[in-house]
């Protein structure tokens, strides 16, 4: 099964592109450590950095080297760390990291919050500044999607299409295991009211509605190895958060009822305003 960084490559999955040629790219970690912390792949799926042949290596570390003097010209701090960790994707990457002290290298450090806009905002500052680049961040996959002409509501549609097949045979692990299902709902008129939810769901008007993160939600399936410690499983649920994140608007997680079942839905709006995501079971006693 390809990594989740050749799905980037491929256009599946989107990215917070910063800079690329035809052998390399460089994207923002969506679980950083601090802000601007970039990964640099080669686009040829290799599982260890060290099995690349020497031109090919030589290479990625000369792009990467163009890329840290972007992130260095475009986020405040002293150095650019470098780190190659190797055992969280499957495909070689090095991490550039902006540090002011040694202890924002250290990746036991828990994983900051950056809000998409941010994110936005730090790609096009650093594509900006890297050498040789056109003073614009390439074009994610969502971007190259939008540039193809689309039916009213077909926005929706894809989404749901591209949710069903990230969430296909994944289980949510809580006191008992149970699947994760792609949803879509007309989306009502301003903000999402507790008792909106509700009724686009099915469940009697006062059930107890808890709002939570999605990355706070899916923190333990998407830990390096994940609940089951397994990584391709944690790598698939990186990728559904890492799509939602950055193809829905406003995504959060809603928790409905009481224990000992609690119904889940993961929501946000898709481009043309309506409401996508997975939907799942909690078991809690």
């Amino acid at each position: 099964m390809a990594s989740i960084f050749s799905r980037i490559v491929s256009g599946e999955l989107p990215s917070y592109k910063v800079a690329e040629d035809e052998q390399h790219l460089a994207f923002l970690d969506i679980t950083p450590l601090v802000e601007g912390h970039t990964l640099v792949i080669p686009k040829r799926e290799v599982d260890y950095i060290f099995d690349m042949a020497p031109d090919e290596l030589a290479a990625l570390h000369l792009f990467a080297q163009r890329v840290a003097k972007g992130v260095q010209a475009a986020v405040p701090c002293q150095r650019i760390g470098v780190a190659v960790i190797g055992l969280e994707v499957p495909h070689a990457h090095i991490h550039l990291i902006p540090m002011n002290k040694v202890s924002d290298m250290n990746f036991a450090n828990p994983k900051i919050k950056v809000a998409e806009a941010r994110m936005k905002e730090l790609a096009a500052a650093i594509a900006a500044k890297v050498p040789g680049g056109d003073g614009a961040p390439a074009a994610s996959a969502s971007q190259s999607n939008d540039a193809k002409a689309a039916p009213a509501g077909a926005g929706a549609s894809a989404v749901t299409e591209r949710l069903e097949k990230l969430t296909e045979g994944l289980l949510f692990m809580s006191e008992s295991d149970a699947p994760l299902a792609a949803v879509h709902f007309e989306a009502p008129a301003g903000n999402l009211s507790n008792d909106a939810l509700l009724k686009l769901v099915g469940e009697p008007a006062g059930t107890p509605v808890e709002m939570q993160e999605l990355t706070l939600f899916l923190r333990n399936h998407t830990a390096d190895k994940g609940i089951l410690n397994d990584v391709a499983l944690a790598n698939r649920f990186k990728a559904l958060q890492m799509y939602m994140k950055q193809e829905l608007q406003d995504a959060k997680v809603y928790r409905i009822g009481k224990g000992p079942t609690i119904q889940a839905y993961a929501l946000g709006r898709t481009d043309d305003g309506q409401l996508a995501g997975f939907k799942t079971v909690l078991t809690e006693t």
